[in-house]
């Protein structure tokens, strides 16, 4: 089963054409701190550059950091490990979506806490059919 996994779903890693196509035309341009592998079309190919990125785990997009990110949609030319972006005081480091997972923000009063909420207080006044 795992080959048919890598030869028709990208959800569980590249596939087979994509790991031919990143053999045949790319080149390795850089690494973020989670593992995954930025790539880019090698020199002399005929067209535009492509860029893209072999996720390590996941493929989430959320796990692109933001330096990578302007990076893969052209917003900047150099790759971050050639100019690394300068953070600013008011930056906080960067994580990925936890939406959909054991650890994503969980407010009270959801469903995933027993529902309970505080009673409203002051002008609220419930509506009701009539």
């Amino acid at each position: 089963m795992g080959l048919l996994l890598n030869i028709f779903t990208w959800w569980n890693g590249p596939t087979y054409g994509t790991r031919f196509m990143t053999w045949r035309r790319g080149a390795e341009v850089g690494r973020d701190d989670q593992g995954n592998i930025y790539y880019a079309s090698k020199p002399g190919l005929k067209g535009p550059q492509q860029r893209w990125v072999i996720y390590n785990g996941a493929p989430e997009a959320t796990r692109v950091p933001p330096e990578w990110h302007m990076w893969l949609h052209k917003t900047v030319d150099t790759t971050p490990d050639e100019a690394p972006l300068k953070p600013r005081v008011w930056e906080k480091p960067w994580h990925p979506n936890l939406t959909g997972t054991g650890r994503a923000h969980v407010p009270s009063g959801s469903l995933n806490v027993g529902g309970q909420r505080a009673r409203a207080t002051g002008d609220y006044e419930a509506w009701s059919p009539e």
